[in-house]
């Protein structure tokens, strides 16, 4: 299914996928995984001045390409069939998408410039948490002359490491504010974390008296979209992961013999392909439906609830049934199907897990005080909140 897109879009999938199987194939991916350099620098180049990737989002004055994010969506879900390693979603997607909703700002002009240029790598640190878990925030912003100083630390911040510039989501007085710091800035220590996903970078980031300059007013509404645009990020790229391993799952099917036939034409492998193929059908619409929804601002939190929900379950039982399916080479470090359950299930944690945003869901469309009282009722049977079970029908994860 093409799930509506558009001409163009179509065309920018066809453009980005063949680039990324020329310029990033899983070799390559093999080969940032292993010399630990978190991206290609030649690749990275390539795809902001061949392909101006790094600027969709960006507008046009500003060296960008203008588009909105269901090309970029579009653009993610190559990513993710590829595995590309590298910080584009944290800086291409999260820093051009917090910079923007902040509001017209010369700093913020030239952080998107210079994003666009395929010049700057910037990351976003929720101080109130990457994975969406409630809590009080853990940086402190504090008013110093024209400028704020910074105190605290933020326990995941994706491509942390080696971002040039640090966006920190943070409490300044009765509002939110989103602060620019210079990665390399006195004061800020960046500790790389050993994560599953061996594609994507991560670090904890320690503020102590840093100097930051604040992009904006009042950042709460601004946060809410900006999450909302990491989940369907996620959702997208998980979307086109699964499409590959459906791909995977198929072909070995059809060539892996045994007892003198494919095992494709046994039952039970046939049911195991179709329901990768539904499991992928649906999650790449519902991914395309939350893009379409970030565009249009309406619905926009249900639908990323929704997508992130339902990917972040219904793609890791893809992962391990294309292990299933090609059986022992399956478990062994040289196939590629570990490299992405690695990268799908990072994935399904990061901006909120499944029963997460079952829950925001349910908050969303009113819900909130039924799944409540659900939940204090267990099921014996299976141990598991009859709430969540409910949650689980009502979002269609397989």
């Amino acid at each position: 299914m093409e799930h509506d897109l558009s001409p163009e879009a179509n065309d920018l999938r066809d453009l980005v996928r063949a680039f990324l199987e020329r310029r990033s194939p899983e070799s390559a991916v093999r080969q940032v995984v292993e010399t630990g350099m978190g991206r290609d620098p030649e690749v990275w180049t390539q795809m902001a001045q061949q392909l101006g990737l790094q600027g969709l989002l960006v507008p046009e004055a500003l060296g960008g390409q203008g588009t909105t994010f269901v090309e970029t969506s579009v653009v993610l879900e190559e990513m993710g069939r590829a595995l590309l390693p590298g910080p584009f979603l944290s800086t291409a997607v999260l820093a051009v998408t917090a910079v923007r909703a902040a509001g017209d700002d010369p700093w913020g002009t030239q952080l998107l410039a210079g994003i666009a240029a395929g010049e700057t790598v910037a990351a976003v640190a929720f101080s109130e948490g990457l994975l969406c878990d409630p809590g009080e925030s853990t940086v402190a912003a504090t008013r110093s002359g024209d400028g704020w100083v910074l105190d605290g630390g933020v326990d995941v911040v994706l491509d942390g490491q080696s971002a040039d510039t640090l966006l920190v989501v943070a409490p300044a007085g009765d509002e939110l504010g989103l602060f620019l710091v210079a990665g390399g800035a006195d004061g800020v220590g960046r500790t790389p974390l050993a994560v599953l996903d061996l594609t994507r970078e991560a670090a904890q980031i320690e503020l102590s008296g840093v100097g930051a300059r604040r992009l904006g007013g009042d950042f709460r509404a601004a946060q809410r979209a900006v999450l909302a645009v990491g989940a369907s990020a996620m959702a997208a790229e998980m979307a086109g992961a699964v499409q590959r391993l459906l791909e995977m799952a198929v072909e070995y099917a059809k060539v892996r013999e045994q007892f003198g036939r494919p095992i494709g034409s046994f039952q039970a492998v046939k049911h195991l392909c179709a329901d990768i193929f539904a499991i992928a059908e649906s999650a790449t619409a519902v991914a395309r439906h939350a893009a379409r929804a970030v565009v249009d601002g309406s619905g926009a939190a249900e639908a990323a609830s929704l997508a992130k929900a339902y990917t972040s379950d219904g793609c890791m039982q893809v992962a391990e049934m294309n292990i299933q399916v090609h059986g022992g080479i399956g478990f062994t470090w040289e196939h590629p199907a570990h490299l992405y359950l690695r990268r799908i299930t990072s994935a399904a944690q990061y901006f909120g897990s499944a029963g997460h945003h079952r829950e925001r869901l349910a908050e969303l469309l009113g819900l909130a005080a039924a799944a409540s009282l659900d939940a204090r009722e267990v099921s014996p049977a299976i141990g598991e909140p009859a709430g969540d079970l409910l949650g689980r029908g009502a979002i269609g994860v397989m």
